[in-house]
């Protein structure tokens, strides 16, 4: 950036640092690649309503491109003959010819091709209306062409030389096609030139040594990558090459706010907090220098940005988590919206304040009611919509019931739908989703998946291009991955995972969401399968992206590998920081899993509080699928203590929302369960009574050993084999029961063992 520095201080325009002129000096020139242009336009003209239906067709295409040709950067012939090509090849055809002889012809002939464009203009029914925007742009060429004097028509006809040669030695691959990028970057209307001596020089595909853009190339240009780093990400330039484009346009014009603030996000994009806190601060300078402002706002345009100013820096410390100045800039915003009677501007800090005060620790619901109400009266739906969708992720976190929750969604919706909001819309469905899996419906958290994937933005940004590469987006995939992996569907859940990689790459600011899912993915199917070590592997990866989680899975694996204390020691670690942040979910996961340490430990009977008080926590807080699993835990805890009639009896009670929205895995677990219950309760009993208990115990087991398969837990499936073989040799069925024991027998040899008995 040193060059936007020295080109303010040397920059004609500016006197003591305020502009006198149009910071772009002069709105348009001709290159050779815009006489390419002004030759497809001319055939497009003349050639009207000459050809088949089929070739009109392709011209109406053709149309469709013709605003992004007029206003995106220059490219080679190469480049620009193939675009044409797809649409109409007739088409295409016939601009290279007739470029190629001007290029092998003489200077007259281009002289010639400029003075015929003036008839599509003419005649009672011109070809091209002189106020379309086809018929401004050669109007402007037409212009500019007209001002150059005899030496820079000389130039651009040797330009147009080289930019003809130049796509001869591509056509036959002698030459690099990214390094014959031609433009003609130096003329000016007023007939001077900023560099006497500069020729049209060849720039690389970087944007190294590229000239100005025009002033509707630029803004093209910005407009575009502004757009796609907001909704598809994956084909805005790659951070280095954008900013590379973007000092290269800042060298010309350091005072062009957009293109600072372009810069900004791109900072934003790979972490930088240096050069994003640079840019910003230089988008606001250069908005107050130009006056584009005042204009907009009046008297108070200087306040304004000033105010805003200070907002967007409040945001971007809370960005990198530096709570303290961002509450210093934020005060300042609050105190220049108050001078100035700014409401709007309160708004934007009321709810800033609420985030900083929540990524604080403390949730401060007040502020948000607040907000809401205020945004309503002031007619900013926008904001009263987010500040609805903070309230419902608050209070499901208080322990809201989900219909209470639901009904405040359908608030928000009505406001998206009535004034068009399409990114809040994705929002909400990705937050309904994440709501239901929390609260253990993985059906309805699925239908709201595909409710998103297969509904249509209502606002397209670009050609082929929709809002769908959001941050609702990549949330509602990883979403669909882990519900796929969670039912053994292993091999989609990786598909999803690939999608996922492809439309957020690495690099994006989304692709912690997939990152943190996959490792999660990987280490549950690597616990499931007894690949311990793998498993304890994937826990680094997880710790980084989210500290706690990875605690909590380091703590698995401690237990699954029976070092009891150390994993003990991280759970009480642990259970410090979840009471600190009001962390409910991850409490009650604590709690279960300390109970599984102490079975592990024979103490049976201290186990039953932990439940006991893991079971009041979820039901307070409306958590179905924990409470499913704390009272499955209970079950047990009692079959182990020697009462299996009150464990059968329980475990009625949780075994139905298992079956329905429980994981897989945790199905097989659920039927193994009552399949011991069954066989421990009927010990007892009478003949008859006993061998139809073993007999619908081998049933459950059997569908507990589908679901393992699923799972890939081969662990399970050896403990459920050795089972049947128990219960078959009880029952005198020599044949199955050998049949179990040879299977139990391989599984066996294959799997590690860790001194855990199969039977307690």
């Amino acid at each position: 950036m040193a060059s936007v520095h020295e080109s303010m201080f040397f920059n004609p325009m500016m006197a003591n640092g305020v502009v006198h002129a149009n910071i772009f000096g002069i709105k348009d020139w001709v290159t050779p690649h815009k006489i390419s242009i002004l030759v497809l336009l001319h055939e497009m003209a003349t050639c009207k309503g000459q050809g088949t239906p089929e070739i009109e067709t392709r011209r109406l295409h053709m149309n469709k491109l013709n605003l992004p040709l007029l206003q995106g950067p220059d490219m080679t012939l190469f480049q620009l003959l193939k675009t044409i090509e797809e649409c109409c090849p007739k088409l295409a055809s016939a601009v290279s010819t007739r470029v190629k002889l001007m290029a092998e012809g003489e200077l007259k002939d281009m002289e010639n091709f400029f003075s015929s464009l003036q008839n599509v203009f003419s005649g009672t029914e011109p070809a091209v209306h002189k106020t379309s925007v086809i018929g401004l742009f050669l109007r402007h060429m037409i212009l500019a062409y007209n001002k150059l004097s005899f030496s820079q028509v000389y130039k651009l006809y040797t330009a147009l030389q080289q930019y003809y040669q130049s796509y001869e030695k591509m056509s036959s691959g002698t030459g690099e096609r990214e390094d014959t990028d031609m433009e003609l970057t130096s003329l000016d209307l007023e007939g001077k030139m900023e560099k006497e001596e500069l020729d049209f020089p060849i720039r690389d595909e970087e944007g190294i040594d590229r000239g100005p853009l025009s002033q509707k190339q630029a803004e093209y240009f910005l407009a575009q990558q502004a757009s796609l780093l907001k909704n598809n990400e994956n084909k805005a330039l790659s951070p280095a090459t954008l900013q590379k484009e973007l000092n290269n346009l800042l060298k010309f014009n350091p005072d062009f706010s957009e293109a600072h603030y372009l810069s900004y996000l791109n900072s934003l994009r790979v972490q930088d907090y240096f050069s994003a806190m640079h840019s910003l601060l230089h988008y606001f300078d250069r908005l107050i220098l130009t006056g584009s402002d005042s204009k907009s706002s009046g008297e108070d345009g200087f306040g304004r940005s000033l105010r805003y100013a200070a907002l967007n820096l409040a945001a971007l410390n809370c960005r990198f988590g530096h709570h303290e100045q961002a509450q210093f800039a934020l005060q300042e915003a609050i105190r220049i919206a108050q001078e100035s009677s700014d409401h709007v501007c309160l708004q934007h800090c009321l709810s800033w304040l609420y985030i900083l005060e929540q990524m604080k620790g403390s949730d401060n619901a007040v502020l948000v009611e607040h907000s809401v109400k205020k945004a309503g009266q002031l007619g900013l739906p926008y904001l009263a919509s987010l500040g609805i969708q903070s309230l419902v992720q608050q209070r499901t976190f208080s322990g809201r019931s989900a219909n209470k929750l639901m009904d405040a969604m359908k608030d928000s919706d009505m406001l998206h739908w009535k004034h068009g909001l399409s990114e809040l819309i994705d929002v909400s469905i990705a937050q309904k989703t994440a709501i239901w899996k929390m609260y253990g419906q993985s059906t309805m958290a699925l239908q709201q998946t595909q409710l998103l994937l297969y509904m249509h933005t209502l606002e397209s940004v670009n050609v082929d291009i929709h809002q769908n590469n959001t941050e609702a987006m990549a949330v509602v995939l990883c979403h669909l991955a882990e519900l796929h992996a969670e039912q053994g569907y292993y091999s989609a859940a990786s598909e999803i995972l690939k999608h996922l990689k492809d439309r957020f790459p690495p690099h994006s600011q989304h692709a912690k969401l997939w990152m943190l899912f996959e490792q999660n993915i990987q280490f549950n199917r690597a616990m499931s399968d007894g690949k311990y070590h793998i498993a304890d592997s994937l826990v680094p990866g997880i710790a980084a992206l989210n500290g706690p989680e990875g605690l909590y899975r380091k703590a698995l694996v401690l237990k699954a590998q029976n070092q009891i204390t150390e994993s003990y020691r991280l759970l009480q670690k642990l259970l410090v920081h979840c009471q600190k942040k009001k962390s409910t979910e991850m409490l009650i996961k604590i709690l279960i899993l300390e109970a599984e340490l102490f079975w592990r430990s024979s103490c049976h009977a201290v186990a039953v509080p932990l439940l006991l008080k893991a079971l009041a926590l979820s039901r307070e807080y409306h958590l179905e699928y924990l409470t499913s699993e704390a009272i499955l835990h209970l079950a047990f805890s009692q079959l182990l203590l020697g009462i299996p009639e009150q464990a059968l009896n329980l475990l009625y009670m949780a075994i139905e929302p298992i079956l329905a929205n429980g994981i897989v895995l945790n199905r097989g677990r659920a039927m193994l369960l009552l399949a011991k219950c069954q066989v421990a309760s009927a010990a007892s009993a009478p003949t008859q009574e006993r061998t139809e208990a073993f007999e619908s115990a081998i049933e459950n087991l059997n569908e507990a050993k589908i679901y393992f398969e699923k799972a890939d837990c081969n662990e399970r499936i050896r403990e459920v084999l050795y089972l049947q073989a128990r219960l078959y040799n009880a029952l005198g069925k020599v044949k199955e029961r050998n049949k179990c024991a040879m299977m139990f027998r391989q599984l066996h040899q294959e799997l590690p063992t860790y001194g855990v008995p199969l039977l307690s």
